[in-house]
């Protein structure tokens, strides 16, 4: 857990030194629009959906002290996601330019196209790497060794961050894509001797008639599917940002990545502590339990986010000059950010539900209705694009901002039809007490942020850190007495749930 938060910090450390040297100006979109082809390849072919179905085939013959089985299972997956990889990532290299005209970043004048494409190509060196290493990591956590896969993603921010500090200045933005590629061979080369350590046992094997190579190919489909969902949105984005003026697609990237900050540190730790609970309930088929449990725990994750999203609305502007506005990243380039970040929260609470309830599914054993709501969301997500896309431009308004509103309304419908799904199945969340907590965390929120933005503008002349902080803290402080006033049993909860974490 320590290495998690750590990982996180230098992630949000990473953007810091991004935004500073590269601010949002054309050539961080360029960036930005290579990165998403080499990222949809490895998300697909060997990302999270390969890790949640190789792990518990191999931990079952494991189990079943098949070593040997095990191993050649290990070595079949590897080879096929080297081969798989590494035949789409040179095909895509070859046909980078044309991929970067029609594809991802039709938009762009052709000098960014042609940057776009050489940095694709060096980046296209990553998805290879990184679908062995993530195999690497469901050996090791199926053999209960965490530490080394833990460090894996410290290393490779590090391996950017070293790219932007130490390349950037004398090779520009082609610097920064060397330090991705970096940081991907060390994600994988750091975990190696673990797997030394256990014992590997490497075979050069296929494994196509393998029953366990056709069980984590059953059980990845639906995964796949699902990411390839998220994928196409984040493309859809990119294609349409890249028509807009310089800066756009960094900007929305920016945002996103703020809005994800409560999204990963409440949602995500509060969903890993339910989850066992949750699989346990369905697993001997306690429904009724399980619908109190997951309504708990959503009123405890929606305690969180709601004033998180509530006051990253109110407070957008300083926090994005606390954190990003250094060096290229200019008040233009707050006031871009900070205006995608204001539609972007819209849909954070929303995004945190889905965190919640899809793990309710998954322990039902169901993928296949999360990801079919996903690829409907996915299609209203893609109308919803093009209409604020032309909306926000017909009123005069940063268009940009009318894709992080498509998505946060986007996100929201798939929370309601999940709830709507699940609530049937589940007989009940208890829906009275749901709203009565709503209302109380309403009756909260609106204070607190009425004194957080009070704080930061009586303040403001004191500087954006100052003004910044004393606002969260107050306006935090209020939401949680506030709460505990109007005899909110979520506090508690959430005590209760980050002790069950640790």
């Amino acid at each position: 857990m320590a290495l998690f938060v750590v990982s996180r910090a230098l992630g949000l450390l990473r953007e810091v030194v991004i935004s500073h040297r590269f601010g949002t100006g054309g050539e961080l979109d360029a960036y930005l629009a290579a990165f998403r082809l080499p990222d949809i390849l490895f998300q697909i072919v060997a990302g999270g959906a390969l890790a949640s179905a190789f792990l518990p085939t191999f931990a079952t013959l494991l189990a079943g002290d098949d070593d040997e089985g095990a191993w050649r299972l290990a070595s079949a997956v590897i080879n096929l996601v080297l081969i798989l990889t590494a035949v789409l990532s040179v095909a895509a290299a070859l046909a980078a330019p044309w991929l970067v005209r029609t594809v991802v970043a039709p938009g762009f004048p052709p000098a960014r196209q042609d940057l776009t494409a050489g940095l694709m190509r060096l980046m296209l060196l990553t998805p290879t790497v990184f679908g062995v290493s993530g195999v690497v990591m469901g050996i090791l956590n199926a053999r209960q060794h965490f530490l080394l896969p833990a460090l894996a993603p410290i290393v490779y921010n590090l391996g950017i961050i070293g790219g932007a500090v130490l390349l950037a200045p004398r090779l520009g933005v082609q610097g920064l894509a060397l330090g991705v590629v970096v940081g991907a061979l060390g994600h994988l080369l750091v975990q190696l001797p673990g797997l030394a350590r256990h014992g590997l046992r490497y075979s050069p094997v296929l494994g196509l008639r393998d029953p366990g190579v056709h069980e984590v190919g059953r059980l990845m489909l639906p995964r796949v599917l699902g990411l390839a969902a998220v994928q196409v949105n984040f493309l859809v984005n990119t294609i349409l940002a890249s028509g807009l003026v310089a800066g756009s697609l960094a900007a929305i990237n920016y945002a996103w990545l703020l809005m994800l900050l409560p999204q990963g540190v409440f949602a995500q730790s509060v969903a890993t502590a339910a989850f066992p609970t949750f699989s346990e309930q369905a697993a001997r088929d306690r429904r009724a339990e399980m619908g109190s449990t997951l309504a708990a725990t959503l009123r405890a994750v929606l305690y969180l986010t709601l004033p998180a999203a509530v006051g990253l609305l109110v407070l957008r502007q300083p926090l994005v000059q606390i954190v990003f506005q250094r060096g290229a990243f200019t008040e233009t380039s707050t006031h871009m950010v900070a205006w995608a970040l204001a539609f972007y929260v819209l849909g954070l609470p929303a995004h945190a539900v889905v965190e919640i309830v899809v793990r309710a599914f998954y322990a039902m054993h169901d993928t296949r209705t999360p990801v079919a709501v996903g690829v409907a969301a996915m299609a209203l997500n893609v109308v919803l694009s093009l209409a604020f896309l032309a909306a926000f431009q017909a009123l005069g308004w940063m268009p940009h901002g009318g894709l992080a509103l498509s998505n946060s309304l986007a996100t929201t419908v798939e929370m309601a039809v999940l709830l709507v799904l699940l609530r049937r199945r589940l007989g009940g969340l208890e829906g009275p007490e749901m709203l009565r907590s709503l209302g109380r965390m309403a009756l909260a929120a609106v204070p607190m942020a009425a004194i957080a933005a009070g704080v930061a503008h009586w303040l403001e002349a004191l500087g954006p850190w100052l003004a910044g902080g004393l606002a969260v803290a107050l306006g935090g402080a209020a939401y949680v007495l506030l709460s505990l006033a109007f005899g909110s049993p979520e506090p508690r909860a959430v005590l209760g749930l980050l002790r069950s974490r640790s």
